[in-house]
Parts: structure tokens; sequence; C-alpha cells
């Protein structure tokens, strides 16, 4: 029988021919924390965290070029706390020489995207959205700070190897019908259990046209179902997108064998699609636009892991070119990594932005769990975020609503949730 693109991974990398549901040990290629995980990780490696933890007792990392620490989900340090914090992980860092981003660098998942992300590797995040990078064919998840200290300090996991799910896309996407709709979609059918501990492994030719950028999306949201992470085959996008960074030489190409065997699939028709929106409080209940075009805004967010990327910031500009956003509404927008934002200015992109009435922020996770920007009571969002649960936001009594960058900028400009197929 042949073998999903995750079981390829794995087999390779703990070096035995691995099936579903085995018990494995495996070499770590990168692990990366941010200061909402960190922290925890390196107390757990010093002390344990309770009577009942494990003590590592172990300060040193087992490879400096292979662990990775990042200021992002409360960049820049709004508090005392959070600056002892970060301070904490520098210290921690500058002790074992490790490669760390500071505030305004980015979010974690964009920067190890850039630099360190590539077919085969086992990455290890302490995230759930670490399955991000299996847009490149690599297999990654996220883990607990108690799993990724052991990892930080020997170098080696063990998980057990998933179920796949097959997601076959195929056709044209309409236009303004954007990978967020289509992962959306998925999720609002399958719900969010519907592939627990499995990996969505997104095939078809409508994936095969993807670039880069679309791709990212969808496999950062197969944790909304669940999955333990998300592929697609490494292919010449991913060959491309590596030696824009310098990193050709580590392109290997990555697809499952044509008797691959999935337990459960699902086959989406592009055509058949149109924007999405997910309402309160559940990313699993989903519906068209068109069902939710009366709801007023008092915010609109664009950016995080999920749609933060110079394509997702691309397209929301080109609507919003010419335009205000409407009174009583705000915009705000936060590239993913610094280097989003250089090329972001490059191409007028932030002018258009704050033309428009946007704001701009640092770099990082912004509001996407309510650190650096929070909602008010009773106040209403749509955001290009990945989860809109009940005090997501930093507020329990405000609602979010998810959907694409170009439902988020159409929206913008209207002041209530609009279809960007009408702007």
């Amino acid at each position: 029988m042949g073998k999903t693109m995750a079981e390829k991974v794995l087999s390779k990398k703990s070096g035995s021919d691995v099936s579903p549901g085995d018990l494995i040990i495996t070499p770590v290629d990168l692990v990366f924390a941010h200061d909402g995980t960190m922290p925890l990780a390196i107390q757990q490696m010093e002390h344990g965290l309770s009577k009942r933890s494990v003590e590592l007792s172990k300060r040193s990392v087992f490879d400096p070029n292979k662990v990775v620490g990042v200021c992002d989900h409360a960049s820049p340090s709004p508090s005392e706390k959070v600056s002892n914090i970060h301070n904490f992980m520098r210290k921690f860092a500058l002790e074992n020489r490790l490669q760390f981003f500071e505030n305004g660098d980015g979010i974690c998942h964009q920067i190890v995207l850039e630099r360190f992300t590539a077919p085969w590797k086992v990455i290890i995040g302490a995230d759930s959205h670490t399955c991000t990078h299996g847009a490149l064919g690599a297999f990654a998840t996220g883990m607990g700070s108690t799993d990724v200290a052991a990892i930080m300090a020997y170098g080696k996991t063990w998980l057990k190897v998933p179920e796949s799910f097959k997601v076959e896309i195929t056709g044209q996407l309409p236009k303004h019908v954007y990978s967020k709709d289509v992962i959306l979609h998925i999720i609002g059918k399958i719900t969010a259990d519907g592939a627990t501990y499995m990996s969505m492994e997104f095939l078809g030719n409508t994936v095969d046209r993807m670039g880069l950028a679309l791709r990212l999306t969808m496999c950062n949201m197969a944790i909304e179902a669940g999955a333990k992470t998300g592929l697609c085959k490494a292919d010449e996008r991913v060959r491309e997108f590596l030696e824009s960074y310098g990193r050709g030489k580590e392109y290997a190409p990555l697809a499952p064998d044509k008797n691959a065997a999935y337990t459960d699939e699902i086959a989406v028709e592009a055509k058949k699609l149109e924007p999405m929106v997910a309402f309160p409080h559940k990313v699993d209940n989903v519906a068209p636009v068109t069902q939710f075009e009366d709801v007023e805004l008092d915010m609109v967010c664009i950016g995080t892991c999920t749609n933060g990327r110079i394509e997702d910031l691309r397209v929301a500009a080109q609507i919003l070119k010419g335009k205000k956003v409407a009174e009583g509404t705000r915009l705000i927008v936060y590239p993913a990594s610094r280097d989003v934002l250089l090329q972001a200015i490059k191409e007028g992109i932030v002018e258009k932005f704050l033309q428009a009435g946007a704001s701009i922020g640092v770099p990082g996770c912004g509001f996407c769990i309510g650190r650096t920007v929070a909602l008010g009571d009773g106040e209403v969002a749509l955001s290009t975020q990945n989860r809109n649960f009940r005090g997501r936001m930093g507020n329990d009594k405000a609602e979010i609503y998810l959907c694409s960058p170009a439902t988020a900028a159409a929206s913008a400009i209207t002041g209530r949730i609009t279809d960007p197929r009408g702007v």
C-alpha cells in the first residue's frame, strides 16, 4: 500500500516504515516557541511546573541552530510584566546562543517560513497553528510547553502517526473567492472535530495552481478542524518560494503515492464556492457572506499568521484603493513580518491603507489574541484571523466574525459585512 505525505515524512525521519497508529520517536529539525509559551518551556527545563512534573534539570538546548524564540504575541510589550517575560527569554537565548527574534520582527510562523521551513522536515512549535508549515511539505505540528521543553533539551519527540484526510479541490476559484473561503467551507462541512488527530492533505488541480500564500492559509486552519497537521505537495511553487529566500538547495519534491490510503476524504468543486464567513463564537459556524450583510462593524482587522502575508495585503489594498473606511468603523492592518511590511511599503500598499484611514500595527500577533488591540463591550469585529472564540480578542462581551482579506477590505468601506464581489 502506498503512503500519504505525512507517512512518507515520518517514515524517513524516524528511519522506520510507519503506519497510522504507530507510536514513534523522531528527531526534530526545528523547534520554536513564542512569548506566550517559551517561558513555560524554560521553567520546565529548570524546575518543573508542578510537583507532578518531571524536571529536566537541563538549561542548555540540544542544538542552538535548531531552536528558535520569538517575541510576537505581545509586541511591542504593553506592560512591565510582559517586558520582564521578554527579558527572561532574551537571557536564556543569549546563554544558549539561540536564534532569537525581537519585537517587530513578526509572527513566529511567518519568520520560520521565511528562514527555516522546508520539505521533509519535522517542525514542532509551542503554538497550535504550527501546522501552517505543512504548506511547504514539512510535517509540522503544535505541542505544549512541556513537550517543547523536552525537545529543546534532547532534540527528539514522540508522537502517534496520524491517519490522513484527503481534501480534493478541483476547478477554478471564482473572482474574490480565496483559500480562506475554501477552508472555512470545509470546516463548516466537516465541523471542528471532523479531522481530529489526522493529517489533512490538500490536493487537486485547484491547489496545484495556488501560490504559497493561499496554501499556507489552508494548512494554518487545519487545526480548526481538529487536525494534527495540514500538508500540501512540495512542487515548483515551493521551490520558487525557497529560492526567493536564498534557500533553493533545501527543496526536495514531496507528493502522496497514487495508491495512498486515506481514512476519510472530501471533494470540493471550486467553481461552486462563494465568499464565506464564520460567525460567533465557533469557527465551524460557517455561512455565505450574503447572510450577514446587515451586520454593522466596529472594527475590521487584516493580518495574523493566517492572512498577513504580502499577497493578502495586495488583495485588500486593491479593493481599498481610492476609497475610505466607513465612519464609525476602525480598520487595523498587521503585516505578518518585517519583510512583509518592507515589501508593502515598497509597493505602495501601506500608503493605500493609510490614505483609506487604516492604522498599521507592528508586525506581530496584534489584535488576534487581544494583547495589544482589544474590543470593547458589545463591539463587533470582522477579522482575517483563524479563531472567533468568545474572548479571543480580549473581551468576552464582544463578537468576532472571520473572513478573507477581500471580504474584510470591502466591509471596511461600507462599515458592515459586505460581499467583495459587489465592490
